[in-house]
């Protein structure tokens, strides 16, 4: 992404740390009931294959695309102790975690990089069937992160988890979220900002949510 300067600088991060968080969502949401909302599955997934992207809201298809990680965003940052977000709040700084690991092994990098540009025609053409393009990004992320020291630990149902078809939804989410934890980095964000910036994330992903309207 050359060009990300449409939005000011605190909602670029905002949108960004939305992507984390809304792969978070997601994969809490398939390990307990097998279940996804397709709107939001797809800008998440097909974030994968923005390599060229003039801006933050087009890597996810426009700010839409993004509605469930920022409602979920501004819930995490208004209570992150709340019972509903312990799981969301584990998931995002794993994530976040897991992130700084990958970006420091440069050869896993190119390889992620390279396989999913290998991947993109699949992307390009098969984006109506989004569990045969998540078993492809699987196999990238089982070949690559999975071997990392740190790996992220996905509760749930043990009836939906050994389900094939949800284990490849998952992991393309945690690479989904990733990516965005890589692009909240290369914009700015840092883990210490989270603290001291928090009621200006809130507010800025209030903010951003309630332009979107009811979607």
């Amino acid at each position: 992404m050359e060009n990300a300067n449409k939005l000011p600088a605190l909602q670029q991060q905002t949108l960004a740390l939305a992507g984390v968080a809304q792969a978070a969502r997601l994969v809490d949401q398939v390990s307990k009931t097998g279940s996804y909302p397709l709107e939001f599955l797809g800008p998440s997934i097909s974030s994968l294959f923005q390599f060229d992207a003039d801006s933050v809201e087009e890597i996810y298809g426009g700010i839409a695309g993004l509605k469930l990680g920022l409602n979920n965003l501004s819930s995490l940052l208004a209570s992150r102790q709340a019972d509903e977000n312990r799981d969301l709040a584990r998931y995002v700084f794993a994530i976040l975690y897991l992130e700084r690991q990958f970006a420091a092994d440069q050869a896993m990098m190119s390889v992620v990089h390279s396989r999913l540009q290998h991947a993109s025609f699949r992307a390009e053409h098969f984006s109506n069937n989004l569990p045969d393009l998540c078993h492809s990004i699987s196999g990238i992320y089982q070949d690559t992160l999975s071997k990392l020291k740190f790996r992220i630990k996905v509760s749930g149902s043990s009836q939906h988890l050994q389900n094939p078809k949800n284990a490849d939804i998952i992991r393309a989410l945690l690479l989904a979220g990733i990516r965005s934890a890589f692009l909240w980095r290369q914009l700015g964000g840092r883990r210490w900002r989270l603290l001291l910036q928090r009621k200006q994330l809130l507010h800025t992903s209030q903010q951003l949510s309630r332009g979107l309207g009811v979607v």
